[in-house]
Protein backbone atom coordinates (compact mmCIF):
# COMPACT_ATOMS: atom_id res chain seq x y z
CA UNK A 1 0.00 0.00 0.00
CA UNK A 2 2.89 2.38 0.74
CA UNK A 3 4.05 2.19 -2.89
CA UNK A 4 0.59 2.91 -4.33
CA UNK A 5 0.45 6.15 -6.25
CA UNK A 6 -2.51 8.44 -6.90
CA UNK A 7 -2.81 10.63 -10.00
CA UNK A 8 -4.95 13.73 -9.40
CA UNK A 9 -6.34 15.80 -12.28
CA UNK A 10 -7.76 19.31 -12.37
CA UNK A 11 -8.77 20.47 -15.87
CA UNK A 12 -8.98 24.23 -16.45
CA UNK A 13 -9.84 26.28 -19.55
CA UNK A 14 -6.37 26.27 -21.13
CA UNK A 15 -4.44 23.82 -18.98
CA UNK A 16 -4.67 20.57 -17.06
CA UNK A 17 -3.03 20.29 -13.65
CA UNK A 18 -1.66 16.84 -12.84
CA UNK A 19 -0.25 15.75 -9.48
CA UNK A 20 1.14 12.44 -8.20
CA UNK A 21 0.81 11.50 -4.53
CA UNK A 22 2.27 8.60 -2.59
CA UNK A 23 1.74 7.99 1.11
CA UNK A 24 0.25 11.44 1.59
CA UNK A 25 3.18 13.22 -0.07
CA UNK A 26 3.10 15.04 -3.41
CA UNK A 27 5.83 13.66 -5.70
CA UNK A 28 4.99 15.49 -8.93
CA UNK A 29 3.04 18.57 -9.99
CA UNK A 30 2.69 19.96 -13.48
CA UNK A 31 0.44 22.53 -15.11
CA UNK A 32 0.19 21.31 -18.69
CA UNK A 33 -0.58 24.20 -21.03
CA UNK A 34 -2.81 23.56 -24.04
CA UNK A 35 -2.61 25.89 -27.08
CA UNK A 36 -5.78 27.92 -27.50
CA UNK A 37 -5.96 27.14 -31.21
CA UNK A 38 -5.77 23.38 -30.48
CA UNK A 39 -8.63 23.53 -27.95
CA UNK A 40 -10.73 25.66 -30.29
CA UNK A 41 -10.43 22.92 -32.95
CA UNK A 42 -12.78 20.76 -30.86
CA UNK A 43 -16.50 21.30 -31.32
CA UNK A 44 -17.30 20.89 -27.61
CA UNK A 45 -15.23 21.27 -24.45
CA UNK A 46 -15.81 17.63 -23.53
CA UNK A 47 -14.41 16.53 -26.90
CA UNK A 48 -10.97 17.50 -25.58
CA UNK A 49 -10.68 14.63 -23.08
CA UNK A 50 -8.64 12.17 -25.18
CA UNK A 51 -6.20 14.88 -26.29
CA UNK A 52 -5.69 16.11 -22.72
CA UNK A 53 -5.25 12.57 -21.39
CA UNK A 54 -2.51 11.87 -23.96
CA UNK A 55 -0.78 15.13 -23.00
CA UNK A 56 -0.82 14.16 -19.31
CA UNK A 57 0.59 10.70 -20.05
CA UNK A 58 3.33 12.25 -22.18
CA UNK A 59 4.37 14.58 -19.34
CA UNK A 60 4.44 11.71 -16.83
CA UNK A 61 6.71 9.69 -19.10
CA UNK A 62 8.95 12.70 -19.75
CA UNK A 63 9.35 13.09 -15.98
CA UNK A 64 10.25 9.38 -15.58
CA UNK A 65 7.26 8.77 -13.32
CA UNK A 66 6.68 5.11 -12.39
CA UNK A 67 3.23 4.93 -13.98
CA UNK A 68 3.03 1.22 -13.18
CA UNK A 69 2.58 2.18 -9.51
CA UNK A 70 -0.49 4.35 -10.18
CA UNK A 71 -3.60 2.58 -8.90
CA UNK A 72 -6.01 5.52 -8.62
CA UNK A 73 -6.68 8.19 -11.24
CA UNK A 74 -9.01 10.76 -9.71
CA UNK A 75 -10.36 13.84 -11.45
CA UNK A 76 -12.27 16.87 -10.27
CA UNK A 77 -16.00 16.14 -10.54
CA UNK A 78 -18.20 17.99 -12.99
CA UNK A 79 -21.73 19.31 -13.52
CA UNK A 80 -23.58 16.06 -12.89
CA UNK A 81 -26.98 15.56 -11.30
CA UNK A 82 -27.16 16.30 -7.55
CA UNK A 83 -25.44 13.55 -5.50
CA UNK A 84 -24.29 13.03 -1.90
CA UNK A 85 -20.73 13.78 -0.85
CA UNK A 86 -18.17 11.06 -1.47
CA UNK A 87 -15.82 9.37 -3.92
CA UNK A 88 -17.39 7.84 -7.04
CA UNK A 89 -16.22 5.32 -9.62
CA UNK A 90 -16.36 6.67 -13.16
CA UNK A 91 -18.90 4.62 -15.12
CA UNK A 92 -20.69 4.91 -18.47
CA UNK A 93 -23.67 6.76 -16.99
CA UNK A 94 -21.39 9.35 -15.41
CA UNK A 95 -19.50 9.86 -18.66
CA UNK A 96 -22.75 10.33 -20.55
CA UNK A 97 -23.94 12.93 -18.04
CA UNK A 98 -20.62 14.77 -18.15
CA UNK A 99 -20.81 15.04 -21.93
CA UNK A 100 -24.49 16.04 -21.95
CA UNK A 101 -24.72 18.09 -18.74
CA UNK A 102 -28.00 19.97 -18.34
CA UNK A 103 -26.05 22.69 -16.49
CA UNK A 104 -23.93 23.44 -19.55
CA UNK A 105 -20.44 22.87 -20.90
CA UNK A 106 -17.47 23.65 -18.65
CA UNK A 107 -13.88 22.46 -18.35
CA UNK A 108 -14.76 20.95 -14.95
CA UNK A 109 -16.70 18.25 -16.84
CA UNK A 110 -13.43 16.92 -18.25
CA UNK A 111 -12.09 15.59 -14.93
CA UNK A 112 -13.91 12.26 -14.91
CA UNK A 113 -13.49 11.80 -18.67
CA UNK A 114 -9.72 12.33 -18.59
CA UNK A 115 -9.42 10.06 -15.53
CA UNK A 116 -11.28 7.31 -17.40
CA UNK A 117 -9.03 7.66 -20.47
CA UNK A 118 -5.87 7.53 -18.39
CA UNK A 119 -7.04 4.55 -16.33
CA UNK A 120 -7.25 2.62 -19.62
CA UNK A 121 -3.77 3.77 -20.68
CA UNK A 122 -2.18 2.66 -17.39
CA UNK A 123 -1.50 -1.01 -16.55
CA UNK A 124 -3.46 -1.32 -13.28
CA UNK A 125 -5.48 1.81 -12.45
CA UNK A 126 -9.12 2.71 -11.88
CA UNK A 127 -10.88 6.04 -12.45
CA UNK A 128 -12.75 8.09 -9.85
CA UNK A 129 -14.05 11.54 -9.03
CA UNK A 130 -14.64 13.00 -5.56
CA UNK A 131 -17.02 15.61 -4.14
CA UNK A 132 -18.09 17.17 -7.46
CA UNK A 133 -19.50 20.69 -7.56
CA UNK A 134 -23.05 19.27 -7.48
CA UNK A 135 -22.78 17.67 -4.02
CA UNK A 136 -26.20 18.27 -2.49
CA UNK A 137 -26.78 18.07 1.28
CA UNK A 138 -29.01 21.13 1.58
CA UNK A 139 -31.87 21.10 4.05
CA UNK A 140 -35.26 21.35 2.36
CA UNK A 141 -36.12 24.65 4.02
CA UNK A 142 -33.03 26.21 2.41
CA UNK A 143 -34.27 25.32 -1.09
CA UNK A 144 -37.46 27.38 -1.01
CA UNK A 145 -37.61 30.65 -2.98
CA UNK A 146 -40.22 33.37 -3.37
CA UNK A 147 -41.40 31.84 -6.63
CA UNK A 148 -43.01 28.39 -6.58
CA UNK A 149 -41.52 27.46 -9.98
CA UNK A 150 -37.93 27.95 -8.73
CA UNK A 151 -35.83 26.16 -6.14
CA UNK A 152 -32.35 26.97 -4.86
CA UNK A 153 -29.76 24.42 -5.94
CA UNK A 154 -26.46 23.29 -4.49
CA UNK A 155 -23.59 24.02 -6.93
CA UNK A 156 -20.40 24.98 -5.11
CA UNK A 157 -16.74 24.18 -4.46
CA UNK A 158 -17.64 21.03 -2.55
CA UNK A 159 -14.24 19.35 -2.87
CA UNK A 160 -12.28 22.36 -1.63
CA UNK A 161 -14.72 23.29 1.12
CA UNK A 162 -14.89 19.79 2.58
CA UNK A 163 -11.15 19.15 2.28
CA UNK A 164 -10.28 22.40 4.07
CA UNK A 165 -12.96 21.82 6.71
CA UNK A 166 -11.53 18.36 7.44
CA UNK A 167 -8.01 19.77 7.53
CA UNK A 168 -9.08 22.45 10.00
CA UNK A 169 -10.93 19.98 12.20
CA UNK A 170 -7.82 17.82 12.38
CA UNK A 171 -5.69 20.89 13.22
CA UNK A 172 -7.91 21.73 16.21
CA UNK A 173 -8.15 18.07 17.29
CA UNK A 174 -11.84 17.78 16.46
CA UNK A 175 -13.96 15.59 14.18
CA UNK A 176 -15.38 17.35 11.13
CA UNK A 177 -18.64 15.46 11.64
CA UNK A 178 -19.01 17.04 15.09
CA UNK A 179 -18.31 20.68 14.17
CA UNK A 180 -20.35 23.63 12.85
CA UNK A 181 -18.30 25.67 10.39
CA UNK A 182 -18.83 28.38 7.80
CA UNK A 183 -16.42 27.96 4.88
CA UNK A 184 -15.82 30.62 2.23
CA UNK A 185 -13.99 29.55 -0.93
CA UNK A 186 -12.67 32.73 -2.54
CA UNK A 187 -11.58 32.39 -6.16
CA UNK A 188 -12.81 33.05 -9.69
CA UNK A 189 -16.13 31.98 -8.23
CA UNK A 190 -17.08 32.41 -4.58
CA UNK A 191 -19.05 29.83 -2.62
CA UNK A 192 -19.89 30.05 1.08
CA UNK A 193 -21.33 27.06 2.89
CA UNK A 194 -22.76 26.23 6.31
CA UNK A 195 -21.24 22.92 7.42
CA UNK A 196 -23.40 21.35 10.11
CA UNK A 197 -21.78 18.24 11.59
CA UNK A 198 -20.30 17.06 8.31
CA UNK A 199 -23.05 18.18 5.92
CA UNK A 200 -23.30 21.41 3.91
CA UNK A 201 -26.87 22.29 4.80
CA UNK A 202 -26.96 25.67 3.03
CA UNK A 203 -24.73 27.20 0.36
CA UNK A 204 -24.99 29.70 -2.47
CA UNK A 205 -25.24 28.45 -6.06
CA UNK A 206 -21.85 29.74 -7.11
CA UNK A 207 -21.89 28.88 -10.83
CA UNK A 208 -24.57 31.18 -12.19
CA UNK A 209 -27.00 31.60 -9.36
CA UNK A 210 -26.50 33.83 -6.36
CA UNK A 211 -24.28 35.04 -3.57
CA UNK A 212 -21.34 37.48 -3.56
CA UNK A 213 -19.86 38.62 -6.86
CA UNK A 214 -16.36 37.30 -7.53
CA UNK A 215 -13.44 37.85 -9.88
CA UNK A 216 -15.60 36.90 -12.87
CA UNK A 217 -19.11 35.96 -11.69
CA UNK A 218 -21.94 38.39 -11.15
CA UNK A 219 -23.49 36.78 -8.07
CA UNK A 220 -26.90 38.03 -6.92
CA UNK A 221 -28.27 40.86 -9.07
CA UNK A 222 -31.28 43.23 -8.83
CA UNK A 223 -33.98 41.15 -10.52
CA UNK A 224 -35.81 44.01 -12.18
CA UNK A 225 -32.66 45.29 -13.87
CA UNK A 226 -31.75 41.79 -15.02
CA UNK A 227 -35.19 41.16 -16.53
CA UNK A 228 -35.10 44.49 -18.42
CA UNK A 229 -31.65 43.63 -19.80
CA UNK A 230 -32.84 40.19 -20.94
CA UNK A 231 -35.74 41.73 -22.89
CA UNK A 232 -33.79 44.70 -24.24
CA UNK A 233 -33.07 42.90 -27.50
CA UNK A 234 -29.34 43.52 -27.08
CA UNK A 235 -28.36 40.05 -25.87
CA UNK A 236 -29.13 36.42 -26.62
CA UNK A 237 -29.74 33.97 -23.76
CA UNK A 238 -26.24 32.53 -24.30
CA UNK A 239 -24.70 36.01 -24.09
CA UNK A 240 -26.55 36.84 -20.85
CA UNK A 241 -25.42 33.58 -19.25
CA UNK A 242 -21.84 34.27 -20.31
CA UNK A 243 -21.99 37.74 -18.75
CA UNK A 244 -23.27 36.21 -15.48
CA UNK A 245 -20.72 33.38 -15.40
CA UNK A 246 -17.58 34.93 -16.90
CA UNK A 247 -17.94 38.70 -17.37
CA UNK A 248 -19.37 39.73 -14.01
CA UNK A 249 -17.80 40.80 -10.73
CA UNK A 250 -14.34 42.37 -10.88
CA UNK A 251 -14.20 41.58 -14.61
CA UNK A 252 -17.21 43.83 -15.19
CA UNK A 253 -15.93 46.66 -13.01
CA UNK A 254 -12.18 46.51 -13.72
CA UNK A 255 -11.98 44.78 -17.13
CA UNK A 256 -9.82 41.98 -15.74
CA UNK A 257 -10.42 38.78 -13.80
CA UNK A 258 -6.73 38.43 -12.95
CA UNK A 259 -6.13 38.78 -9.22
CA UNK A 260 -2.50 39.67 -9.97
CA UNK A 261 -3.55 42.60 -12.19
CA UNK A 262 -6.17 43.73 -9.67
CA UNK A 263 -3.60 43.71 -6.88
CA UNK A 264 -1.20 45.71 -9.06
CA UNK A 265 -3.88 48.39 -9.56
CA UNK A 266 -4.56 48.41 -5.81
CA UNK A 267 -0.83 48.82 -5.10
CA UNK A 268 -0.78 51.76 -7.53
CA UNK A 269 -3.52 53.42 -5.46
CA UNK A 270 -6.41 53.03 -7.92
CA UNK A 271 -9.29 54.15 -5.67
CA UNK A 272 -12.02 52.79 -7.94
CA UNK A 273 -10.52 49.29 -7.91
CA UNK A 274 -9.92 49.43 -4.15
CA UNK A 275 -13.56 50.42 -3.61
CA UNK A 276 -14.96 47.53 -5.72
CA UNK A 277 -12.52 45.05 -4.15
CA UNK A 278 -13.74 46.07 -0.70
CA UNK A 279 -17.34 45.80 -1.94
CA UNK A 280 -16.64 42.18 -2.88
CA UNK A 281 -15.27 41.61 0.64
CA UNK A 282 -18.37 43.31 2.06
CA UNK A 283 -20.66 40.93 0.14
CA UNK A 284 -18.63 37.93 1.33
CA UNK A 285 -18.94 39.17 4.92
CA UNK A 286 -22.67 39.71 4.59
CA UNK A 287 -23.24 36.22 3.20
CA UNK A 288 -21.11 34.63 5.94
CA UNK A 289 -23.25 36.46 8.50
CA UNK A 290 -26.46 35.19 6.90
CA UNK A 291 -25.41 31.55 7.38
CA UNK A 292 -25.44 31.89 11.16
CA UNK A 293 -29.16 31.14 10.79
CA UNK A 294 -28.46 27.74 9.17
CA UNK A 295 -26.34 26.79 12.19
CA UNK A 296 -28.78 28.24 14.76
CA UNK A 297 -26.11 30.61 16.00
CA UNK A 298 -23.70 27.83 17.01
CA UNK A 299 -20.56 28.46 14.94
CA UNK A 300 -17.31 26.73 15.90
CA UNK A 301 -15.23 28.58 13.32
CA UNK A 302 -15.16 30.52 10.06
CA UNK A 303 -12.72 29.45 7.34
CA UNK A 304 -11.44 31.61 4.47
CA UNK A 305 -9.70 29.72 1.66
CA UNK A 306 -8.89 30.08 -2.04
CA UNK A 307 -6.49 32.36 -3.86
CA UNK A 308 -8.11 35.63 -2.69
CA UNK A 309 -7.44 34.51 0.89
CA UNK A 310 -3.79 35.41 0.21
CA UNK A 311 -4.80 39.08 0.05
CA UNK A 312 -4.47 40.68 3.49
CA UNK A 313 -6.60 43.73 2.61
CA UNK A 314 -9.47 41.40 1.71
CA UNK A 315 -9.19 39.07 4.71
CA UNK A 316 -8.70 41.96 7.14
CA UNK A 317 -11.87 43.59 5.84
CA UNK A 318 -13.85 40.36 6.26
CA UNK A 319 -12.49 39.71 9.75
CA UNK A 320 -13.34 43.29 10.77
CA UNK A 321 -16.96 42.68 9.81
CA UNK A 322 -17.57 39.09 11.00
CA UNK A 323 -14.77 38.36 13.47
CA UNK A 324 -17.10 38.69 16.45
CA UNK A 325 -19.21 35.74 15.27
CA UNK A 326 -16.51 33.08 15.75
CA UNK A 327 -12.77 32.62 15.33
CA UNK A 328 -11.63 33.14 11.73
CA UNK A 329 -9.05 30.79 10.21
CA UNK A 330 -7.26 31.49 6.92
CA UNK A 331 -6.08 28.67 4.65
CA UNK A 332 -4.97 30.53 1.51
CA UNK A 333 -4.48 28.95 -1.89
CA UNK A 334 -5.97 26.16 -3.89
CA UNK A 335 -6.24 22.66 -2.44
CA UNK A 336 -8.07 20.75 -5.15
CA UNK A 337 -5.26 18.25 -5.76
CA UNK A 338 -4.83 17.77 -2.01
CA UNK A 339 -8.58 17.24 -1.66
CA UNK A 340 -8.64 14.62 -4.40
CA UNK A 341 -5.65 12.84 -2.87
CA UNK A 342 -7.25 12.97 0.60
CA UNK A 343 -10.38 11.23 -0.68
CA UNK A 344 -8.34 8.61 -2.53
CA UNK A 345 -6.21 7.93 0.56
CA UNK A 346 -9.33 7.55 2.73
CA UNK A 347 -10.69 5.02 0.21
CA UNK A 348 -7.42 3.07 0.05
CA UNK A 349 -7.29 2.94 3.87
CA UNK A 350 -10.86 1.61 4.02
CA UNK A 351 -12.18 4.68 5.84
CA UNK A 352 -14.72 5.34 3.06
CA UNK A 353 -16.08 3.25 0.20
CA UNK A 354 -16.32 4.28 -3.42
CA UNK A 355 -19.92 4.89 -4.47
CA UNK A 356 -21.69 4.02 -7.71
CA UNK A 357 -23.09 6.86 -9.80
CA UNK A 358 -26.68 5.96 -10.67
Amino acid sequence: MENVRILCLKPEFFQTKAAIYQGGNMLFLKSIKHPKEKLESFEKVTDQHQYRAEEVLHELKEADIRIDLIRVVIGRGGLLKPIPSGIYMVNDRMKEDLVNSSLGAHSVNLGGLIADDLSKMLPDAKAYIADPVVVDEMEDIARVTGWAEFQRHSVFHALTQKAIARRHAKAVLQNYEEMNLIVANLGEGISIGAHKQGKVVDVNQAFDGEGPFSLERAGSLPLGNLVKMCFSGKYTEKEVMWKIRAEGGMMSHCKTRSLYEIEEMIDEGNEDVIFVFKAMAYQVSKYIGSLIVALKGKVDGIILTGMIAHNKMFTDFVIEHIGNIASVHIYPGECISDGLAMNAQMMLKGEIEAKEYL
